[in-house]
Formats: structure tokens, sequence, C-alpha cells
């Protein structure tokens, strides 16, 4: 069979797929993207409606990057002429008669992070809180004032569209039967045809190992599991309450300690208040006894949607984790394989970094180095010597 040769293949058409061929067509002249189902779609991490996007970590590696990320996605946004990122801030609650100890909190551990990177960030009392946010009952907020929420259908459009020129070929619905190395090309059959390039990316998500299993006398297999939210739901005020929950009043909202993430309204796009609920798996069962639930939340801590509708969040705006130990991400070059690198292992929080990993992928492939410390995310933590195995 006759092979299409290109300069560089990407594997996974979600966000960090378009993402790294936006950046690439920038030095490549032949870019093809293959996608298992459509771009979009529903069993991808990145078919929703809305994501928060938030630079308010604990950990002072992520905080950095995500807010380098930030930058980007802005460069992106003004590019488009389109807004993507909804400006809202990121307020993250706690409340003394959930989790009593208020100062071992999300918010109060997040707020000592963000001032020591000089971030821009606010320290709302129970006063001030309910002054700026009266929506919400709780002791303490810490917002993230450069937060916000993605438009995630405009941004998916927009990458479409950004990507689709004579050098970048999307192909959709492709099969991959095997992958083997022919000198120092990357040959990938598949049931639309047979393609060959120097490099190839994979950023298949859930699918990597899949794909990992079509590659010739490749055995590195990695430890990531699914995982989703316990409920996601949409709360519904009252239509003469409704514009309370807009972006330019109502932020993206987190109570990491019990599980509750959110996102206002987007008009015209989402019917009502986001909410998630998701249980940490190193939290055990039981651990809070107040919220165990969207409800419950709602009871303590969002009193102005008390008796609002609460419904099922259908159809879209779903979310799917790719769980990793240690939740690390997972980025850069196959072990053992020339000119084959992977990025998986996002945790549930990789659409906020995935300017950056586009950025850092096409930096790995152009230069064979990046700029940044991919220390903590090499594939090669997940490597037995002996076996080749996830450890």
């Amino acid at each position: 069979m006759k092979k299409t040769d290109t300069d560089l293949i990407i594997i996974g058409a979600g966000i960090m797929g378009l993402m790294t061929a936006y950046y690439a067509r920038r030095y490549t002249k032949r870019i093809l993207i293959l996608e298992k189902r459509e771009v979009g779609n529903r069993e991808a991490a990145s078919f929703s409606l809305t994501r928060s996007i938030r630079s308010d970590y604990l950990d002072p590696l992520y905080a950095r990057l995500a807010k380098e990320s930030l930058k980007l996605w802005r460069e992106i946004e003004r590019k488009s002429a389109r807004q993507l990122i909804i400006p809202a801030g990121c307020l993250n609650i706690a409340q003394k008669e959930v989790t009593p100890n208020l100062s071992q909190t999300y918010a109060a551990k997040c707020l000592v992070t963000l001032q020591k990177l000089n971030f821009l960030a606010q320290n709302l009392s129970k006063r001030e809180l309910a002054a700026r946010f009266p929506q919400f009952q709780a002791d303490v907020g810490v917002l993230d004032t450069e937060g916000g929420v993605a438009d995630v259908q405009a941004i998916t459009k927009t990458m479409a569209r950004f990507i689709t020129t004579n050098q970048t070929l999307l192909q959709e619905n492709v099969e991959i039967s095997s992958i083997r190395k022919a000198g120092n090309l990357s040959v990938v059959t598949t049931n639309n045809g047979v393609y060959q390039a120097k490099h190839l990316i994979i950023t298949a998500g859930l699918w990597t190992n899949e794909v990992l299993e079509r590659i010739q006398n490749c055995g590195v297999r990695f430890s990531v599991r699914p995982d989703r939210p316990r409920e996601c739901k949409y709360v519904i005020p009252p239509k003469n309450l409704e514009r309370n929950f807009y972006p330019d009043r109502f932020p993206v909202f987190a109570y990491l300690d019990v599980g509750i993430y959110g996102h206002p309204i987007l008009p015209g796009k989402t019917p009502g208040v986001k909410i998630g609920f998701y249980r940490p798996p190193e939290v055990k069962e039981g651990a809070n006894e107040k919220i165990n639930s969207i409800a419950d939340f709602v009871r303590f801590c969002l009193p102005a949607l008390a008796n609002a509708p609460i419904v099922d969040v259908r159809s879209a705006d779903q979310c799917s984790y790719d769980m990793t130990p240690g939740n690390d991400f997972i980025v850069g070059v196959l072990p053992d394989v020339a000119n084959i690198y992977v990025a998986t292992g996002w945790n549930g929080t990789g659409y906020k970094f995935a300017p950056l990993i586009g950025k850092i992928l096409t930096e790995l492939v152009i230069q064979e180095k990046t700029q940044y410390d991919l220390a903590r995310f090499d594939p090669r933590r997940f490597v037995s010597a002996a076996h080749k195995q996830p450890l």
C-alpha cells in the first residue's frame, strides 16, 4: 500500500491535539491529525460547554504553569477576535460549619501560594465576601482575580478554523491498526491509509494505552485510569434573579475541601449555574458530615439558589478525567521509541494548560528540548527497568 508522507502526525484531536497542531503549524509544512471519533465528541474530555480557567493551585509549579498558559489563551483570543475566556474570577470558599479549621482549607492554603508567587489575589473576609458576592454564605473567600470560564464550543470552533489550512489535514473516525518504525520514520497504518512522518505525537487521553498497543516493540503502558464527578448538575435560578449569576456578578467557584466546583451562567449557552461534585480518592467516604451532594452544598453555601430547580447535566458539559498516580501530568518522549512523544494524564485539570502543553510539545518536536522543566512529568517514571510495565 502506498504511503503518504507528512512532517508530523498527531493522534488525538481533543484540545491538546488541536493546540499542538496550532503551534506546530508555524514550523512544519504538513501536519496530519488522526481522531478516533469526531472533534468535540462526548466521549472526549474536551466535549463540554464550559471549563474553569484558574491559577489558584496549591502546588507552585502548577500555579506558575497555569498562569503562563492563561497568557497564551489570551494571545489566541486576540488573534481570533472572539471572546474565548470570559472574565469572572475564581473564588475559593470555606465555611466554618463545614470545615471548622479554616486555616487548613484549600482557600487558605492557595492564598499562601498565590501571595508567594505575587499573583493577583484578594482575601475576602466574611463581611467583604457578603458584600461582593452575596449569593454565597461562607466565612472566607480567596479570589483569583484573573480566573474565568472557558467557552469550550467557541474555542473548539476557533481552533478548528485556525488549523484548517492546506498544510494541516484532520481525519475523523480513524482506526489505527499498527504503528512501526522504519528508520527515523513512524509509519501509521489506518483504515484510511498509511502515513509516515519523522515525528509522532500521541494526545489520545484515556485511549493512550490503546494507541501504545499498536506500536510494534513498545512494551510501555501508563497507569492512567478514568474517573468523573459523582454529580454534575445545573441549578436554575428564577428568571428575575438569573442576571445575578452571570460572569460579571458571579465567579467560577470552588470548595475543593469537599469536592465542589462550579461555573456562572453563560447567557444563551448554559441554562443555569453548573455545579460538579467530585470526591477525590484521598478523601474517605463520609469524611465530611455536612456536604455529600450538590444539594447539600447549595443548602449550606449557596442559599440564593436554595429553592431553585436542580437538573442533571445531559448531552454536554460532562467531565471525563484521566487520572495518574500522584496526580502529575505525563509529558515527554515515549521511552525507548525515538521521535514519538506522548501527553496525557491531566487529572481533570488539563484544559487550563492546553496552550502551554501544545507549545511544549512543539518545542520538543522542533528543538528536541523545551525551556520548561518536565522532570515531574517524565513518562519514564511509569516504567520498570526490567519489564517496561507500569509501576
